[in-house]
């Protein structure tokens, strides 16, 4: 019995020297590599650009050819942050239309505008969040060079300050007020103009226009005075001079007013959402729908924080909460700058909300309801060689002119 318990009081006087195992502090994941290809990063990928479509206030509606890389960096609980680099085309509608970008018309291979986007992208599918915090777009104008050297007939960019692109724009307007049953309208700006030689000069222009408070039986310099009133459609015309004659060509789209289709969709979106349970496994094919929704519920809240915004101070945070967009145009590489510009440096994407290794905070309590600070955790915009093997993804477009480097 004596030595029983002197082994007893032993093992208790060595379990008392014992140190315990330091418990690790689990660092931050690393990015997630999704494919390019999987059809769930297309459909978020379209959705993105949608709403980078939708902060534009001028240019071009762009179109997504194809997914160049995508990482995502979970969120402890809230979701996922998405770093998407995108590849871009222009598209013929005019930002103002508010079209999607998947009823816009590919623009003609001589014509196209080119580019790459990097957007963040924060998802939380529980609580139905989709956010845009920021995004940045540079864009290029097709090689010229390669453009003469593949079709030498094809028509080539012209100076919109030519006086002859003026008055293509300008008799193209004239006659289709001349022919117009409803008002009359005047000119905003040109916004492209290329030219052809085909028996005699090829003018081809497209401009914005606005109503004139003009009457028809007015002077027809009247149809340019200023009004208060924006752009109201874009047209696009042609004069073609041969010998002494003039032939002129003229087609304009209104832009549709967005309200009442959004607005049914609204109601819409309520009922079909209330269908959808709020688990992790909801389909990104409702995105869409879920976009239209949120657009409704959260345009509020979400214009305090918006992109065009982004100099305002936040009175409740001292994190990032009002983040940027832009969108960039540069001049058409030629053959040579091609060949002697290094990749990164023809097309300059940055997206970098830090420069911090370790990331950020930012503050998104504005998506959520109740007064609890919620706030995602932001990383420097991965390098694009840190990517799935399964991208870059498909292209629509896959001329190599028109993907970037």
């Amino acid at each position: 019995m004596g030595l029983l318990l002197l082994l007893v009081l032993c093992t208790l006087a060595m379990s008392c020297t014992t140190t315990s195992v330091p418990l690790k502090v689990p660092s931050h994941l690393p990015f997630l590599l999704r494919g390019c290809n999987d059809a769930d990063m297309l459909a978020m990928a379209a959705s993105v650009l949608q709403d980078i479509n939708n902060y534009l206030k001028e240019g071009y509606v762009l179109s997504l050819n194809r997914v160049s890389a995508v990482q995502e960096h979970r969120q402890d609980g809230l979701g996922s942050l998405f770093y998407f680099t995108l590849d871009v085309l222009h598209t013929t509608c005019h930002v103002l239309s508010k079209k999607l970008w998947r009823d816009c018309e590919e623009r003609h291979l001589h014509e196209q505008v080119y580019g790459k986007c990097k957007a963040l992208y924060y998802v939380n599918m529980p609580l139905r969040i989709l956010y845009l915090p920021a995004y940045n777009c540079t864009l290029r104008p097709v090689s010229r060079g390669k453009i003469q050297n593949m079709c030498p007939d094809c028509p080539i960019p012209a100076n919109l300050s030519d006086p002859k692109v003026l008055e293509t724009a300008t008799e193209t307007l004239a006659s289709f007020n001349k022919d117009s049953e409803s008002g009359q309208y005047s000119l905003v700006k040109v916004t492209r103009a290329s030219s052809q030689w085909v028996f005699g000069p090829f003018y081809f222009v497209e401009y914005l226009i606005k109503e004139s408070p003009c009457i028809k039986t007015e002077a027809s310099s009247c149809g340019y005075q200023p009004t208060h009133y924006g752009p109201v459609g874009i047209c696009r015309g042609t004069l073609h001079r041969r010998f002494e004659v003039k032939l002129v060509n003229i087609n304009c789209d209104f832009f549709q007013s967005q309200l009442a289709p959004l607005e049914t969709f609204h109601q819409k979106g309520i009922e079909q959402l209330s269908l959808v349970p709020a688990t992790e496994e909801i389909s990104l094919e409702n995105i869409p729908l879920l976009k239209a929704f949120l657009f409704q519920a959260l345009t509020p809240r979400r214009r305090k924080f918006s992109v065009y915004q982004r100099n305002k101070k936040p009175t409740h945070s001292t994190s990032k909460d009002v983040l940027s967009g832009s969108v960039q145009y540069l001049p058409e590489l030629d053959d040579e700058e091609s060949q002697e510009t290094d990749p990164a440096e023809a097309f300059p994407v940055h997206l970098d909300l830090t420069t911090n290794p370790q990331g950020e905070p930012l503050n998104v309590s504005f998506l959520f309801h109740g007064p609890m600070i919620k706030k995602l955790f932001v990383l420097p915009f991965p390098k694009e060689e840190q990517r799935s093997a399964e991208c870059p993804g498909k292209a629509s477009m896959s001329n190599p002119i028109l993907l970037p480097p």
